[in-house]
């Protein structure tokens, strides 16, 4: 490693946004590896930025911390990440990211329907679940989870 391939930890918090501590908490997860110089001083990898920026990321998405060092555990240490390297977990985290995509387009036209539709009768709401029908299909909020569209049962 070259000493300009390395970057101190405050480098690294600047160009990230990432406070110290919490670069040094993902160090301690495993996220990402400091080498330490002679005087004891953590030096990061410039690759490190792509790293935590990618856990930044996940985190937005929803991914959760495990998730995250899963996916991180894939890549080499060692070296920047290549193409293929992130293909591979962008491929492998995509299922997941479609679900949770499929399932706040379907709460947004739900709550959508139900704030737009100015219907003010139980009657004739789409979403009043009279005498828990929806209950048979599971626990939690069926009209929002259901992975299909489906009316509310009547």
């Amino acid at each position: 490693m070259t000493p300009d391939r390395l970057l101190s930890i405050g480098e690294l918090a600047q160009r990230t946004g990432l406070s110290v501590s919490a670069i040094r908490f993902y160090e301690g997860r495993g996220l990402v590896r400091a080498v330490r110089t002679g005087g004891n001083q953590r030096r990061f990898l410039r690759s490190d930025i792509r790293r935590l920026s990618f856990a930044l990321i996940a985190q937005q998405l929803g991914l959760t911390l495990a998730e995250i060092e899963a996916e991180l555990a894939t890549l080499p240490l060692d070296r920047a990440p290549t193409q293929a390297d992130w293909r591979r977990i962008s491929e492998h985290v995509r299922g997941g990211l479609d679900a949770r995509i499929a399932m706040l387009q379907r709460t947004r036209d739900k709550l959508d329907g139900c704030i737009g539709c100015g219907c003010l009768s139980l009657a004739k709401c789409a979403l009043y679940n009279p005498d828990d029908r929806a209950g048979r299909a599971g626990p939690g909020p069926r009209f929002v989870l259901a992975e299909r569209e489906e009316s509310p049962p009547r």
